[in-house]
């Protein structure tokens, strides 16, 4: 009766591991890149965010600059790099970077767009692998929006004092 019980035990936890697996196989990399204009849509799982997605699980607030965009985006661009990003395509108005856990090696896209006539920077983040990425994506937005303003904040002092 042991060994029937270890059998099933077995079984149950093969196929739980199985099941996990391919839940985190690649869905194929994203198509990265602007469509039609604005950044893509996130797809129907909950490991993206974007500020240009109708859908309210994924939309998070774009960045708001109130200086000139140039520096806005420089800016933004050191707050990737400064929180472990790695700038991947950088056109005048477009930027994607890749973000690397530290743990198990997952990889998540961040891509910005530039909206000048609105004063804001659009972005979005999204897993590669999974379904779930238990709100990685929106926190570091977060993050990166908090190094942004800061280091808005901190070139203001500067040159007020």
């Amino acid at each position: 009766m042991k060994n029937i019980m270890y059998w099933l035990i077995g079984i149950i936890l093969a196929l739980a591991l199985l099941t996990l697996g391919f839940k985190l196989l690649p869905k194929g990399q994203a198509k990265l890149g602007l469509m039609a204009g604005q950044l893509s849509p996130c797809p129907n799982t909950p490991n993206c965010v974007c500020s240009e997605d109708k859908s309210a699980s994924a939309y998070i607030a774009p960045f708001v600059f109130n200086d000139s965009a140039d520096s806005a985006w420089l800016r933004l661009k050191q707050a990737l790099v400064a929180s472990g990003g790695r700038i991947e395509t950088e056109e005048p108005a477009y930027l994607s970077a890749s973000f690397t856990t530290k743990w198990l090696g997952f990889v998540d896209d961040v891509e910005l767009r530039m909206d000048v006539e609105n004063n804001v920077i659009h972005i979005r983040s999204a897993s590669r692998l999974g379904r779930s990425d238990f709100g990685v994506n929106r926190g570091r937005v977060e993050r990166l929006r908090l190094l942004f303003n800061s280091s808005h904040s901190q070139s203001e002092n500067t040159v007020h004092n």
